[in-house]
């Protein structure tokens, strides 16, 4: 079910919670569509099994096969694991990190992905887009080496990718947070093994503060809204120890003995 962000009438901003079936082997992920002048920009569009209902839900506003950029923060499997069904069907190019540009067409058929891949720089863009410049910002490390962020000025949203994501069902992500002691519980984890260091944590959110978005939304789990909490999530990653601040010696020691249920 597509749930409204943001419409003024001329721009709208949809996200998609329960597209993949939450069934204890997938994690839940966030999809989004922002409609505009007759097209659209797809954000993280996710696995095959998200393709069909996006698809139907992209119909109500222009013909899909219009579609005009497909926008992939980094190159995981619950980013961009459709794209070949994307780039079948529909016009559409793929914007995504420079460093992953070359990995991407391993995910399609020879040769569907030439032309249509679309390098961005490490430094992020200003993305034209009919009568809106979206901006692309660098997020690298938190959590792929090439990470990128899409911040759309007209909803004031930041799609925030992996940052700000939460381990927790589909039908506890379709509203924004609102006790921000209780979410930590569904944060803390991902976050100190997902995000690479503190260091970046803070260079992070000094960015983000001086954008200063309305919400931040991630691809896995609730949105935060409102400039109160999202202070509150800023001034807790930008303290947080993650990633490799936590290893230590004892972590990289050869197994002597087997692990895992055969």
């Amino acid at each position: 079910m597509a749930i409204e962000l943001f419409n003024d009438g001329k721009h709208i901003c949809l996200m998609f919670s329960d597209l993949a079936e939450e069934d204890g082997e997938s994690v839940q992920s966030n999809q989004f569509l922002i409609v505009q002048d007759g097209n659209g920009i797809l954000l993280d569009p996710g696995g095959v099994l998200t393709y069909n209902e996006l698809y139907m839900a992209m119909s109500k506003y222009f013909p899909p096969k219009k579609l005009k950029y497909v926008f992939a923060s980094h190159a995981d499997p619950d980013i961009i694991a459709s794209l070949p069904r994307w780039l079948n069907g529909s016009e559409t190019s793929l914007l995504i990190s420079r460093i992953w540009s070359r990995f991407v067409p391993h995910f399609c058929p020879q040769g569907k992905t030439e032309g249509r891949i679309i390098a961005l720089p490490d430094e992020g863009t200003l993305l034209p887009f009919g009568s809106t410049t979206f901006q692309i910002l660098p997020a690298h490390f938190l959590h792929a080496e090439g990470n990128l962020q899409f911040y759309d000025p007209v909803s004031r949203i930041l799609f925030s990718g992996d940052m700000g994501a939460s381990m927790m069902p589909p039908d506890l992500a379709t509203t924004a947070v609102t006790n921000f002691d209780q979410h930590l519980s569904f944060m803390r984890g991902f976050h100190t093994r997902y995000m690479v260091s503190n260091k970046v944590c803070r260079y992070w959110a000094a960015m983000v503060r001086e954008v200063d978005p309305e919400w931040i939304v991630p691809q896995h789990g609730a949105p935060f809204k409102g400039k109160a909490m999202i202070a509150r999530f800023l001034d807790w990653i930008e303290t947080l120890d993650c990633g490799v601040d936590l290893m230590t010696r004892d972590m990289y020691v050869a197994p002597r003995a087997v692990n895992i249920r055969l």
